[in-house]
């Protein structure tokens, strides 16, 4: 049995009740956990307080308490990236709310695509971007999570979405123009 169909039968043991599954999984899927924490965490400063161990292990906090159906790995990876972000999100809110007053900068949506923040200010305006685009169109804005947050390939993405690769191209074409022009991008 191959890694990904292993983790597969773990996910759905797990999602039947079987704590042990879990404990099985979290090894297995731990590094690429921190891989995409890392994503998340990169460019940001060593005097944070938040580090991609933290993240990870707050994620996993979380997940352990959810009851999902889980389908596959990249179903979980999905979800996973999501809530990595909101954690991050939240995290950010709060240490701006603390600041109060800092401005919003502007970036690329290359920083932004391989969320590179170097700000609170950037994850909060990409995150309310995302949001936005989520109120009319779900799907843009989950492919966007899944490939740029979560890092997933356009196989592993379009396998999560139940969507062709070719949907999916298109689908990450549209979203990308319409977040250069929702956040004022070149």
């Amino acid at each position: 049995m191959g890694a990904s169909a292993e983790i597969t039968r773990l996910l759905v043991a797990w999602r039947d009740g079987d704590q042990d599954a879990l404990e099985e999984l979290t090894p297995l899927m731990y590094d690429e956990l921190r891989r995409i924490a890392g994503r998340y965490m990169r460019g940001e400063s060593d005097a944070r307080t938040l580090q991609t161990t933290a993240l990870v292990h707050e994620a996993f906090a979380r997940v352990a308490v959810v009851d999902l159906p889980w389908r596959n790995r990249a179903h979980f990876l999905g979800f996973m990236a999501q809530l990595m972000r909101r954690i991050l999100v939240d995290y950010a809110r709060a240490r701006k709310s603390a600041k109060r007053g800092a401005e919003l900068s502007r970036v690329s949506l290359d920083e932004a695509a391989i969320v590179a923040p170097d700000s609170d200010e950037i994850i909060l305006e990409l995150n309310e971007a995302l949001e936005e685009l989520r109120q009319f169109d779900e799907r843009k804005s989950r492919i966007i999570e899944l490939r740029f947050f979560g890092g997933l390939t356009y196989e592993e993405t379009a396998a999560a979405l139940d969507i062709s690769t070719t949907t999916l191209d298109r689908e990450l074409r549209l979203a990308k123009a319409w977040l250069r022009q929702r956040l004022q991008l070149a």
